[in-house]
């Protein structure tokens, strides 16, 4: 009766002239997909005894020779079968050491101390501190002008009686027993090598008795006044950094920062749009129609004189080159400009609030007859 196996070259996917090289390579391939090590699909392990049986014959010179020759009933033999179908499926890594010349696990082995050499510790890493951010609200005038400003900052800073290490200095330091200072631990799974952080010291390669002064950390927490200069042109929102002034690094690590953010306090009378100061002045009437000359407040403290045209509307901007903010980055400053606000008295309350009410009231009236109605519609 013929044989119902496969045929041992299409197990294999090679022709039969396939060189013992092709032939290697072929099972290399097929290993690495179907061993169970790899490939948890229930069907992987079948598939792979039949692939490991096809390689163990079609790699043997002799056994190469008779399936050529007679096939599969070349092993039909009750010893044959017993060599031949084995069905114990080797270990991966065996495989692979053979292809690779042998220790294929060494390769792992190797790589791996390279990568840990020089890596064991008898103390903790360096690790910077952290950074520390505070606002602060100063006036527009402090902004105008720069200042300094003193800031009580709550920061971490090195323990005094540890030095800083974290540790009890009259017991010592001892090396971790259980990754031996690496600060790992090694498991070899299959053909791998992983190192985990060790479990004992959680990855600092030491054990040791922590300072009763800062528990271990290596740093206390201290009040601190430090002084801050705040820069002309300084906005809502800018930011300052002092440095080194944040949390003391752990374990002779560096300091962190200290990072300043400014706030800006509304003012009674002027502005703030970036660089540029707005102030609204009251003109009569007249003085709108007219035109005028008044004196403006500046945040410098001097007084500008600024020219109202003639024909001014209520709401017009009048500029004033150079008197605005200093330019926190670059040069000069802003400009100040001056929004006119036309005041209208109300008829009614003219009596009151004028010794002339009456006749204010009569001369507006006959201004009104004397001007021409307006369009009263705005075209845009």
């Amino acid at each position: 009766m013929p044989s119902t196996k496969k045929d041992y070259y299409e197990i294999l996917g090679v022709p039969r002239n396939a060189s013992q090289e092709e032939i290697k390579k072929a099972f290399r391939r097929l290993a690495r997909k179907y061993h169970p090590d790899i490939n948890k699909d229930p069907e992987a392990q079948e598939k792979f005894k039949e692939i490991n049986e096809a390689y163990q014959i079609l790699s043997d010179p002799e056994k190469r020779k008779l399936y050529d020759t007679y096939g599969h009933a070349a092993f039909e033999g009750q010893g044959a079968q017993e060599q031949a179908y084995t069905t114990q499926i080797p270990d991966l890594e065996e495989i692979l050491n053979e292809f690779f010349g042998g220790g294929f696990g060494s390769v792992f082995d190797t790589i791996f101390e390279r990568a840990t050499r020089g890596r064991k510790r008898t103390g903790r890493r360096p690790q910077r501190g952290e950074d520390i951010y505070k606002t602060v609200e100063i006036s527009l005038e402090d902004a105008f002008r720069g200042t300094t400003l003193e800031v009580d900052v709550d920061r971490d800073v090195e323990c005094t009686a540890c030095g800083g290490t974290g540790y009890d200095q009259s017991r010592g330091v001892r090396t971790c027993p259980t990754c031996g200072g690496t600060g790992q631990v090694v498991q070899r799974q299959f053909f791998m090598t992983i190192a985990q952080t060790c479990p004992t010291c959680r990855g600092e390669g030491a054990v040791y008795e922590p300072c009763r002064e800062c528990g271990g950390r290596g740093t206390v927490r201290r009040r601190e006044r430090i002084k801050v200069r705040i820069p002309p042109g300084v906005d809502t929102g800018s930011k300052l950094v002092v440095e080194g002034k944040g949390h003391s690094g752990r374990f002779g690590g560096p300091p962190g920062n200290l990072y300043i953010q400014v706030r800006v306090k509304p003012h009674r009378i002027f502005e703030r749009r970036g660089d540029d100061l707005y102030v609204d002045v009251n003109v009569t009437y007249p003085e709108a129609v007219l035109g005028t000359e008044i004196e403006v407040p500046t945040l410098s403290g001097e007084k500008v004189k600024v020219k109202i045209p003639p024909g001014t509307k209520h709401g017009d901007l009048i500029k004033v080159e150079g008197k605005g903010m200093p330019r926190l980055k670059g040069s000069g400053r802003g400009n100040l400009y001056v929004r006119a606000n036309v005041d209208v008295p109300k008829i009614g309350m003219l009596d009151k609030v004028f010794k002339d009410g009456k006749k204010i009231e009569r001369l507006l009236k006959e201004l009104q007859d004397l001007l021409p109605e307006p369009q009263r519609i705005k075209e845009r």
